[in-house]
């Protein structure tokens, strides 16, 4: 391996992968992803999150470039900070399963912004997305799980390395350059995992902060600004201070493999709008109610067994989980998720509005829903999980997911991801919209102009 920092050594890739380069099977895979996050990016417009978001962007000031579904036009780091807000919002994104992190939703606003700006190619776009998300999600696996454990959100704080990456790969920048942008980058990465105390609307905002960010760092990289060249590993470097004392990482995981194995191949589309730590047991969930026909009467207690790594995120602290105060609380709380489960057998957008949030029904199954650490983890290779309901008539009912619906070796088809899609955009979309969108995304490959690209992504 180089002697060069990991920033230098990620510079000297992207600055001479070419889209050509790419295997066509994740060219394909990645015109999946970016229809996946821009459906979501519709469905969120349906929300007030967005409406208050996207108030507080135009207050800020307004420029020449189209959000996803909005009329009103922002600068180049405010159209990609409201994109990356819109694709995140619902918590309905990929997630890249090693390194628990939402990769796509800092790459792709990075990528369209970037390419819109300057009037780039659709395969420029792609390109550029691939390579925020290569970066991201190998920087979030680097840390294995420990800037989660010290309190950060990979996303936010990760991200923001991938969108700098991008968008200084995407301006021209050598390697060098792009180490630059790295290295400034990372004064301004961040993201606080406290949104899981109340549900606060906070993590929304990460990703698009990220991207904002990446934007940012590779202007001031492109006008010869100077960075630290050791960001990763260096003293006071991003493993060192956003980790424990006594955590092991791996850092030359940011390299190893660079180029020829693709990190999009390993991240997983959500089949649900909650946290992904709970779907495995969410899906046993519903199995075992559907198989057995169980109704809410006939439980008198459900164990769930999760790793012990995201009973701070999903299960704890328990009060809180058992009655969640907003929609987005909900998403993070198993109890909450099984019992609407077992309620309802679903669980979809519709299950978060706030008449479901107070159903009485769903709450008194969620104070009989309790947790154990999994003795066999492969976390966080998968996100297993494992449900076992106890019976009014004293059955024990048990079932285990090892490999969780979406992730490596369990993909959702291109159908699946399809469908998703269109039930997304039916929230705040026509048929025509909807059609047109779709075409856009599986087309991008043959797009000269990004712009026309983005133009295809209005509402009307």
């Amino acid at each position: 391996m180089s002697s060069d920092t990991l920033s230098r050594q990620v510079g000297q890739w992207a600055a001479n992968v070419t889209y050509d380069q790419i295997p066509e099977y994740v060219r394909e895979q990645a015109l999946l992803n970016i229809l996946d996050a821009v459906g979501i990016a519709f469905a969120s417009t349906h929300y007030d999150f967005a409406d208050k978001s996207i108030a507080a962007a135009r207050a800020l000031g307004t420029g020449e470039h189209g959000a996803i579904a909005m009329p009103h036009k922002f600068t180049v780091r405010d159209q990609a900070m409201i994109n990356g807000l819109l694709m995140h919002g619902l918590d309905f994104d990929d997630t890249h399963v090693a390194g628990v992190i939402h990769a796509t939703v800092s790459a792709l606003p990075t990528a369209i912004a970037v390419a819109t700006d300057k009037q780039l190619s659709g395969q420029d776009l792609i390109l550029g997305y691939l390579i925020g998300l290569e970066v991201s999600a190998r920087v979030a696996a680097a840390a294995d799980g420990g800037f989660h454990a010290a309190g950060f959100h990979p996303t936010g704080l990760v991200g923001a390395f991938g969108a700098a990456t991008a968008a200084a790969a995407m301006l021209g920048l050598d390697a060098e350059g792009i180490s630059q942008a790295q290295g400034i980058v990372g004064s301004m990465a961040g993201g606080s995992l406290e949104f899981l105390e109340t549900g606060a609307w906070t993590k929304r905002l990460h990703p698009g902060w990220a991207a904002f960010c990446g934007i940012t760092a590779a202007e001031l990289a492109r006008a010869e600004f100077e960075g630290p060249p050791a960001i990763y590993e260096g003293r006071f470097g991003l493993f060192n201070n956003h980790t424990l004392p006594g955590h092991v990482v791996s850092p030359e995981m940011i390299v190893a493999g660079l180029g020829s194995v693709w990190e999009l191949m390993n991240v997983a589309i959500k089949p649900y709008a909650a946290c992904h730590f709970t779907h495995a047991c969410l899906d046993m969930a519903i199995e075992l109610t559907v198989e057995n026909d169980l109704k809410p009467e006939d439980i008198a207690h459900v164990i769930t067994i999760v790793p012990a790594q995201v009973v701070p995120v999903v299960c704890e602290p328990r009060q809180a989980k058992l009655i969640p105060r907003s929609d987005y609380d909900a998403k993070f709380s198993l109890p909450f998720i099984i019992g609407t489960a077992i309620s309802r057998r679903r669980f979809t957008l519709m299950d978060l509005d706030d008449a479901s949030l107070a159903d009485p029904i769903t709450l008194e199954l969620a104070s009989k829903v309790d947790y154990e650490a999994d003795p066999n983890p492969t976390f966080p290779k998968y996100f297993h999980g494992e449900v076992i309901i106890e019976t009014t008539d004293g059955r024990t009912l048990r079932k285990r997911e090892d490999v969780n619906r979406g992730a490596e070796g369990r993909p959702l088809s291109a159908a699946e991801v399809e469908q998703k899609f269109r039930d997304n955009m039916a929230l705040v979309a026509n048929a025509e919209v909807t059609n047109r969108v779709f075409n856009a995304v599986m087309d991008l490959a043959k797009t000269a102009n990004a712009r026309d690209f983005n133009q295809a992504l209005r509402l009307s």
